[in-house]
């Protein structure tokens, strides 16, 4: 069994096999261990053609004590941070490997490897030449923030969903509230297909995100009010009150959304990705400047 050694940046990851008295392998470049995640991920059925477009080295990854959330992202310096619980033995300098993780764990990987996709293509001059599908949701993205999180409502405090407060957002607290939405349902579809397949085998999760039982549990998670992201804000003193503010149920995910995030990222099929969106409630179109959203 393989293992993924991670030390202060994916540049000086090797790959290892495990077992006593066995030296690791070190590798010049940190492309090997990029590969090797790609092709153990792609092993498990989950999708894979967004991280083949971002290249080796550029995520910095580290594993910390992590106590209020399982992971965090960083994009100013594209590092990536790890609970040491997802490191193999806790020891901090080791990612488990895939196949032995969780499907929540796995889930957790998949949110913050969504912001790693987000991150580098924002860093991109030109994204319709890198790849069209990007393109067409980094376009999107812009789009929605605009129309739906420059105003929201967000539950000041999180078990009383019905009690909510109206907050106008930066550009900064609007784009990560919106890339937090998105990055929330990755990990719930991630999770979720890899229940529902109960195996790990070739595509086995995405052939499960297509059965009455995923339309079941997508549309309940779309009713309570599982699907909603979250932004810091960027005001000192409404951050000593909360670190972090939980967009409010009527901002939860829309379908159009998932659509797009099932067919572009999720790699579904764009007629399969439509049915999932259509059990979802309908959300009335927003307006912006008076042009309204869709």
């Amino acid at each position: 069994m393989r293992a993924l050694i991670l030390g202060l940046s994916v540049a000086l990851v090797g790959v290892v096999h495990a077992g006593p008295a066995v030296a690791p392998e070190r590798f010049p470049a940190s492309k090997s261990v990029w590969d090797a995640l790609i092709e153990r991920a792609q092993g498990l059925g989950l999708p894979t053609r967004f991280l083949r477009l971002i290249p080796p080295g550029f995520v910095t990854l580290e594993f910390e004590d992590l106590h209020a959330f399982a992971a965090e992202y960083h994009p100013e310096e594209h590092r990536m941070v790890l609970n040491r619980t997802l490191s193999f033995n806790a020891a901090g300098g080791v990612l488990r490997p895939l196949d032995t993780m969780t499907h929540r764990d796995l889930g957790t990987l998949y949110h913050e490897l969504f912001h790693a996709y987000m991150d580098y293509l924002r860093s991109l001059p030109d994204v319709a030449a890198a790849d069209p599908n990007a393109s067409r949701l980094l376009a999107f993205a812009a789009e929605q923030q605009q129309c739906r999180y420059q105003t929201v409502a967000i539950t000041p405090v999180l078990q009383r969903k019905s009690a909510t407060e109206t907050r106008y957002l930066t550009d900064r607290e609007s784009w990560e509230a919106l890339n937090e939405t998105w990055a929330v349902f990755v990990g719930w579809a991630t999770w979720t297909g890899l229940e529902l397949s109960g195996q790990r085998g070739a595509h086995g999760s995405r052939n499960h995100r297509g059965t009455e039982s995923w339309f079941k549990r997508l549309r309940k998670a779309d009713r309570d009010g599982d699907l909603i992201g979250y932004y810091e804000p960027e005001d000192p003193a409404e951050r000593m009150i909360a670190r972090k503010r939980y967009l409010a149920p009527s901002h939860r995910i829309s379908p159009r959304e998932v659509a797009l995030l099932l067919e572009v990222l999720l790699e579904e099929p764009a007629e399969q990705a439509q049915r999932s969106a259509a059990v979802m409630e309908p959300r009335p179109a927003p307006s912006e400047g008076g042009r309204l959203c869709h």
